[in-house]
């Protein structure tokens, strides 16, 4: 099992350059991945960075360590401007890019404010789109698409990414919404979060073995798939116990960047 640090784009990380520390020291402890949400405003007034720009900061001084945004809602972004971002990042970091991708929330502040669609079916229609022409781009051949949402006439997109085939796609997926896992099955790994009356909640552990089952049965693929969960989830459950299970990576929420957190992220990973 591997593990990484998730942080948001605001608060103590608005500064890149916190982010970039963060993913040095992270990489010295031993942690394996280190990933920042994508926001563009939580509440008026609140400072963020642009997680693109901290992720390449972050990428040119570490050497090993996984980056990637978890996650990067597509249907508010040109495609193939993403596309081209994407691909920049994992030359940059040669290859240690995971993109993580869903369709936003909350959409009435990242969406609504700017006058984009807050319907959830046409984002998710448009996640779907916007995941066909970007690989499709990145395939460094001549390729068009003609969607509903998107139309490209037929461009060669180059360099191509880094890694082979492709950069790994992570789908942020909601339970107990079905469509959204259905997605995630036929990418590279799913971040699932669950919903409650009050929000989200943590995973118990029949949870995760549900939403497991649920993506095994509609993979069409037998490349490895990634399965994260939090490091709240499955209260009372061994890391041995999450592995036999099938989770792949354990994230740890890092709200803050004061010194009892930088000694957590220098013990290293929080096993």
């Amino acid at each position: 099992m591997k593990h990484g640090l998730f942080v948001p784009n605001f608060g103590a990380f608005s500064e890149p350059k916190v982010f970039a520390d963060l993913a040095a020291e992270a990489e010295q402890a031993g942690w394996d991945g280190v990933y920042i949400w994508d926001h563009i405003l939580i509440e008026d007034g609140t400072p963020m960075c642009d997680p693109w720009v901290a992720m390449a900061a972050a990428a040119t001084v570490t050497e090993t360590i996984r980056l990637g945004p978890m996650v990067t809602p597509t249907p508010r972004r040109h495609p193939w401007k993403l596309a081209r971002e994407v691909v920049s990042l994992d030359r940059l970091s040669h290859g240690r890019v995971d993109f993580g991708v869903g369709i936003g929330h909350p959409a009435d502040v990242e969406f609504g404010t700017f006058g984009h669609e807050t319907d959830n079916r046409i984002r998710a229609d448009k996640l779907d789109e916007s995941l066909e022409l970007i690989t499709g781009l990145w395939s460094g051949q001549p390729y068009s698409f003609d969607g509903v949402h998107y139309h490209l006439e037929e461009r060669t997109f180059l360099p191509k990414p880094f890694q082979e085939p492709r950069v790994p796609i992570w789908v942020a997926a909601t339970w107990p919404n079905k469509r959204p896992f259905r997605r995630a099955a036929q990418w590279d790994g799913v971040f699932p979060l669950k919903v409650g009356s009050t929000g989200f909640v943590d995973m118990s552990y029949d949870d995760i073995a549900e939403l497991l089952s649920y993506v095994r049965i509609h993979r069409t693929s037998d490349a490895p798939f990634e399965f994260v969960a939090g490091n709240n989830d499955a209260a009372g459950r061994s890391l041995e116990d999450l592995s036999v299970l099938g989770v792949t990576w354990l994230f740890y929420n890092l709200w803050d960047m004061n010194a009892e957190s930088l000694a957590k992220v220098r013990g290293g990973p929080w096993r």
